[in-house]
């Protein structure tokens, strides 16, 4: 499987921060082996990096510890910021969540198959998913996938079962 053939992921720092939470490790860390093997691409922004970078080491490490190979950077670029701008005047959600509208707006930019998030507040959550699909389909971009690891994990386990 090529790097262009693999699914290429958005994950928010939910899910990192995930493999070191009792209730979302399992799946969080399922999700990074999956990485770590080669079957995902991860994406990530200067965004996730700064939020990382006040977060404890233990939960760096997870970031740090997947392969380079395996991770793309998207940029976070006029267009990106002019897409968050876009989902905080449509009222997405409000001016102190920008972060989250912004990484939804990184992925959104970028093209990934699916932003991957435990936010289940201002991202994973149904009116909210329609709602930045409305603003995206509004601009020109296409439909964003917005799943929780478990969904990601469950699909290519099934798929192929040797991966567990």
């Amino acid at each position: 499987m090529t790097q262009k053939e693999k699914q290429r992921i958005y994950v928010d720092t939910s899910v990192i921060g995930g493999c070191l939470d009792q209730e979302f490790a399992a799946e969080s860390r399922r999700l990074m082996d999956l990485i770590r093997k080669g079957r995902l691409v991860l994406v990530i922004s200067q965004i996730v990096l700064d939020e990382l970078a006040t977060a404890p080491m233990r939960v760096r490490a997870v970031l740090e510890s997947l392969p380079p190979e395996h991770i793309e950077y998207a940029v976070l670029s006029l267009e990106v910021i002019a897409l968050r701008d876009a989902y905080l005047t449509a009222g997405v959600v409000g001016p102190r969540w920008k972060e989250d509208a912004l990484h939804v707006a990184a992925a959104s930019v970028t093209g990934v198959d699916a932003i991957v998030s435990w936010n289940f507040k201002h991202i994973v959550r149904l009116d909210r998913i329609n709602a930045y699909n409305a603003v995206n389909e509004s601009r020109g971009f296409r439909r964003l996938t917005i799943v929780t690891p478990l969904e990601v994990t469950r699909a290519i386990y099934e798929e192929d079962p040797q991966d567990i």
